[in-house]
């Protein structure tokens, strides 16, 4: 009896430390994971963006009450000396003395011409919102005055635009008649505006919120949210001014915004949620958690590395990611919906295994259950 119950506390023991292994394992490359911040006068913060300056990481997010309450507005904090900087008002949805909406999904980008450009949006809804854009050259100390986006123009959506030949490409897309994807396209940062037709035709295929990323033979891939279960994909051969039909990729979405960078070495580098569909999703819409990163070299194929978050609690969403000079990767994202978290990545210390028929290597365990069941 004794020895059985050894050999039972044994197995225990191993097979807690194997979990423990395993879950180690998918943090390997982790430099740094920290809050922005802990205390602010909003309670709700989402859709952050990050960005490097010459004076270092600035990120930016909606805060408020609720997303699309009036008082939401769009905040600030920059990385001075290894710290976060409090969190700083720098755009509101007032429109006049008598109306103002919430502010939507900024998106920072700085520029060849060494200004700071941040574009959000301001409306009474998705549907309704309007595209506008602020300017700072002191890397985010001051900003100008807010300009609008000429009608029709929003700006990129969620994730950072892209300089190819001289032209500055922001990733789009509209959800009034159908979630359609689209590409913006200005050659002097954001004083005037083209545009292309619609990637994708919604009654085939739902696409929003599109990364942009680059390979070596000067191909284009954006990858899009969908309500699909699929994370959509759409290629262009000519810089960018026509794409092919999008079509599903080899990865699941849970209707949930993700994100993407092209690598240094090549290498394509995705944080989204991944979770295959059950009877729980509504509209192909499931849990946001776990919150993960995948690498691939052609955009096709993808390797799983890390697990940011897996816990069952609440939400882990909308990340955005970037490479900066000295070869890092930094990642933002919303955490339960209360704090922006970041996190530094050394991506050669990242190991992956293939992602094979969108099942992450050894399951992933969500609320009781794995999300490969």
């Amino acid at each position: 009896m004794k020895s059985r119950i050894a050999i039972l506390i044994a197995l225990s023991i191993l097979s807690t430390a194997d979990l423990s292994a395993q879950k180690d394992k998918w943090k390997e490359g982790i430099l740094v994971d920290e809050f922005i911040y802990t205390e602010a006068p909003f309670p709700e913060a989402h859709a952050a963006t990050i960005e490097e300056t010459p004076d270092g990481l600035i990120a930016a997010w909606f805060g408020g009450t609720k997303e699309g309450n009036k008082d939401v507005c769009i905040w600030t904090s920059k990385l001075v000396n290894n710290k976060w900087t409090a969190p700083e008002k720098v755009a509101d949805g007032i429109i006049n003395d008598t109306l103002r909406y919430a502010c939507y999904n900024p998106v920072l980008f700085y520029a060849p011409n060494k200004e700071l450009l941040l574009f959000y949006k301001i409306g009474p809804n998705v549907a309704g919102w309007t595209g506008w854009m602020i300017r700072s050259n002191d890397n985010g100390k001051t900003w100008s005055e807010r300009e609008r986006l000429p009608d029709g123009f929003l700006g990129p959506i969620k994730n950072k635009p892209i300089m190819m030949n001289g032209v500055l490409l922001c990733p789009s897309s509209t959800e009034k008649t159908g979630w359609k994807a689209h590409i913006e396209y200005t050659t002097d940062f954001g004083k005037t505006w083209t545009k292309s037709e619609a990637i994708n035709d919604p009654k085939k295929i739902q696409a929003i919120q599109p990364s942009i990323l680059k390979y070596k033979d000067d191909r284009l891939q954006i990858l899009c949210r969908s309500r699909n279960t699929t994370l959509n994909e759409s290629w262009s051969l000519d810089g960018g001014k026509t794409w092919s039909e999008m079509k599903a990729s080899s990865l699941p979405n849970n209707n949930s915004g993700t994100d993407a960078v092209t690598l240094k070495d090549g290498r394509q580098l995705l944080v989204y949620n991944h979770l295959l569909p059950d009877s729980t999703w509504v509209n192909g819409k499931g849990p946001r958690t776990p919150l993960n990163v995948a690498v691939s070299k052609d955009g096709r194929t993808w390797d799983a590395v890390l697990i940011l978050e897996d816990s069952p609690i609440s939400q882990y969403s909308y990340p955005s990611v970037i490479q900066s000079k000295d070869g890092m990767v930094h990642i933002v994202y919303t955490w339960r919906r209360q704090r922006i978290k970041y996190v530094k990545i050394d991506p050669e210390k990242l190991k992956g295994e293939r992602i094979i028929n969108k099942q992450w290597p050894g399951g992933l365990k969500v609320a009781g259950k794995t999300a490969d069941d």
